[in-house]
């Protein structure tokens, strides 16, 4: 029997034309479906909204770049795959490129390195590998650099909590890709800084002090000075995206209470950094000095809104250091760091936006907090001390020859003591029930507002600037000459003030967590054979029976 070509074009343009549909329908109706468990492609509204409206085209300069290792090289794809989301979301497209700023020569390499640490953050990192049974070390920069057609600017992207191993240190990287560099892109972008005020002319910081916070915000904000007593209503401070008050040493009056209290009815957001007890480190030396309470008449606020700060001090075995003069050599006094619990270094973080995957923040002479029932307010505590701490109610002993005794660790009873909290919710003004400043009288006056924030921590020194010992000079926040590696001072205030701002914006996207998924070394050994069978031998045997069965089936065909 003869049998003739069977004609497969009608199938083949059946395929044809059903393929260029679904191109068709996707370039009208583009749609992106994320079948991970953790959505790791999927991304946050805020940031889809801020890549929709780029009205230019972004060019992001990757930084880590080389032969890698398995984890960086898992980062660098990552900032890849995130690089590639972005661009399906944004309006204009956001292309990458790889450059080693080690690759560049001379004065160029000199000038583009210090660029990177001094404007962006992005210190190069050692990192070491084993390599033909020896290691090997080379310079990575685990950053990017963003830039438009005038502008640019650059993150860091390996950030991780001291005391991680190096994979949670990655995973944690990988999990803040989208916000580090959609909040890079923002910065880029942005026609209109927000306006944030810093609280004078109650013996607050001196202007070495504040460099650090202003330095720290500045590149996101407006940053201005505030004095209370120039503002005739509230609506005068509303103009303003938050408030810090930050170690105050004289009383608010009471209508600059009523102020702040009206801003936040209003919907603003306060910072308070207050410092419960007077130390004078002058008078510390020899038998020491007293610290003593006094009262900035903002505590009966706070107390009204859900938190009081304790009139005492913390110490902390997870101490810093405080640097003492320990005699001459010549005409030079020899300065020596030496430990001291009433600087404290605290690690332990809360799983939230502001305080995820940070560093150890410095707090000096810091006091207690405890909250109050206020109904409609969530407190949420954000930092907390190490297992070893203790409090001491004013006054307090405060004497530099202490520094010269071993502590004893049964004198540090406490554990995990909150250090900052986050006050969000319906808040009741202070001034409900209460007379008013008479210059108020007959205002609009708001019992009651939600919509405003509050954070609050017992240490005004907690954004001040640490001073380089030998020229004086205020240093950025967060850097201490006697401590092991940057602090996270700076990106504390700059989420604390993000999230305050818009919680719900990328500063959200920081909740991401990615599963770390390690393989069961015992169980690989146990199941080695049935997983080389499952994987190998299955889909051979599935073949051959598939063709075994072919034949068959043609055989039986034309025998007949």
């Amino acid at each position: 029997m003869k049998t003739g070509k069977r004609n497969f074009m009608p199938e083949l343009l059946l395929l044809a034309v059903a393929i260029l549909g679904i191109y068709l329908l996707e370039s009208l109706l583009p749609f992106r479906i994320d079948l991970t468990e953790e959505k790791r492609y999927s991304v946050h509204p805020a940031t889809k909204e801020l890549l929709a409206s780029l009205e230019e085209p972004i060019e992001v300069e990757i930084l880590l770049t080389g032969d890698l290792p398995g984890g960086m090289r898992r980062l660098q794809n990552s900032i890849e795959e995130t690089l590639r989301t972005f661009n399906a979301y944004s309006s204009y497209p956001i292309d990458f490129y790889y450059l080693d700023p080690l690759s560049l020569e001379g004065e160029e390499q000199e000038e583009y390195i210090l660029t990177l640490a001094q404007d962006y953050g992005i210190n190069p990192t050692n990192l070491f590998a084993s390599r033909g049974g020896g290691q090997t070390s080379r310079l990575i920069f685990p950053g990017v650099v963003v830039k438009s057609e005038e502008f640019e600017t650059g993150t860091l992207l390996l950030k991780g909590e001291r005391g991680m191993s190096p994979d949670e240190i990655l995973n944690l990287s990988v999990e803040n890709l989208e916000f580090e560099i959609s909040h890079a892109i923002k910065r880029l972008v942005a026609r209109q800084k927000p306006a944030i005020g810093i609280i004078i002319d109650h013996g607050e910081m001196e202007v070495d002090d504040g460099f650090g916070l202003v330095e720290a915000l500045v590149g996101d904000y407006e940053v201005y000075k505030v004095p209370l007593d120039q503002a005739k209503s509230v609506a005068d401070l509303l103009t303003f995206e938050a408030l810090i008050i930050a170690g105050p040493r004289e009383a608010f009056q009471e209508r600059e209470k009523y102020l702040l209290d009206q801003y936040l009815m209003h919907g603003g957001n306060l910072l308070f950094f207050l410092d419960q007890l007077a130390v004078d480190l002058s008078q510390a030396s020899g038998e020491g000095t007293v610290a003593m309470p006094f009262d900035s008449g903002l505590e009966e606020l706070l107390f009204r809104y859900g938190i009081r700060i304790n009139k005492d001090l913390m110490e902390d075995l997870n101490f810093g250091y405080h640097p003492v003069v320990a005699g001459e050599f010549g005409n030079q006094s020899q300065i020596v760091p030496l430990p001291w619990p009433f600087y404290i270094m605290a690690g332990r973080m809360a799983d939230h936006p502001i305080t995820k995957g940070l560093d150890q923040l410095q707090f000096k002479f810091v006091s207690t907090l405890d909250t109050i029932k206020a109904e409609g307010v969530v407190k949420t505590p954000l930092v907390f001390s190490s297992n070893y701490t203790r409090r001491s109610a004013a006054p307090v002993r405060v004497a530099f020859q202490d520094m010269s005794r071993e502590p004893d660790i049964d004198r540090f009873p406490l554990q995990n003591l909150p250090m900052v909290y986050l006050l969000e919710g319906n808040f009741t003004s202070y001034y409900r029930n209460r007379f008013l400043p008479e210059e108020f009288e007959g205002t609009s006056f708001r019992e009651s507002g939600d919509g405003g924030r509050i954070l609050v921590a017992g240490d005004g020194d907690l954004v001040k600037s640490n001073k380089d010992p030998k020229t004086g000079d205020p240093l950025p926040l967060g850097e201490d000459p006697f401590a092991e590696g940057l602090l996270a001072n700076r990106t504390f205030i700059q989420n604390a003030i993000n999230y305050l701002i818009e919680p719900d914006g990328i500063i959200a996207s920081r909740t991401k967590q990615y599963k770390i998924r390690l393989l069961d070394e015992v169980k690989i050994q146990e199941e080695r054979n049935f997983w080389y069978l499952l994987n190998l031998g299955l889909p051979s045997g599935i073949i051959i029976l598939a063709g075994a069965f072919k034949f068959y089936l043609r055989k039986k065909k034309y025998e007949g």
